[in-house]
């Protein structure tokens, strides 16, 4: 037995044969209440909004299989409600997407300033090794910004002698840390990378 009003019966049928108008009238009679209902749900305007607009596109997408709805109200509700109910899982789930991601970039910025960390002492290590002149004319150039004939003028050394102590000391520099560098920390901190995209 039908629970419907015959002229609510006449509505879903027109509907379910693809009456645009009827479908119009179909929710401006419950999108209201069902919009209330959805809220007590979900405890926000914007979800019950999306679920109102989601759950009616469902009804006029399979509109034809409203011929054999007997209470369209309790149909209404059941489907708006897990509906309702997945789009809570699925924010849920967003979330805890969102938290673990956050989590990780914090974990990969800590380890990325650590390795800075290690590389820093390993720089001033590697300037430490370098020979008196050589030393000067390389933390006068890339800490103090001193050019070339700058430094000459201030060491009393010609502009391709300064030119030479700062390729050399660059090149020293480079090899110390290429060679000191620790290789388990590098593999390590790759491995961390890979295990996080899987």
């Amino acid at each position: 037995m039908s629970d419907l009003l015959p002229c609510e019966k006449e509505l879903l049928l027109r509907v379910a044969r693809g009456d645009e108008h009827a479908f119009s009238e179909l929710f401006n009679i419950h999108h209201q209440l069902l919009g209330t209902h959805i809220y007590r749900i979900t405890d926000s305007v914007e979800m019950a909004e999306e679920v109102v607009q989601d759950v009616f596109l469902k009804i006029w997408m399979n509109r034809e299989t409203l011929s054999s709805v007997q209470n369209f109200k309790a149909y209404l509700f059941v489907v708006s409600k897990n509906h309702a109910l997945n789009c809570l899982r699925r924010l849920a789930k967003e979330r805890i997407r969102q938290k673990t991601m956050e989590d990780n970039a914090l974990a990969l910025a800590s380890e990325d300033n650590s390795g800075q960390d290690n590389y820093y002492s390993l720089l001033d290590e590697a300037i430490d090794h370098l020979p008196p002149q050589q030393q000067k004319v390389y933390l006068l150039s890339r800490h103090g910004r001193l050019k070339y004939d700058e430094i000459a003028h201030q060491m009393g050394l010609s502009r391709e002698t300064v030119k030479k102590y700062l390729q050399g000391a660059t090149h020293s520099i480079t090899s110390f840390v290429q060679s000191n560098i620790d290789i388990s920390a590098i593999i390590i901190l790759a491995a961390t990378l890979f295990l996080k995209k899987i």
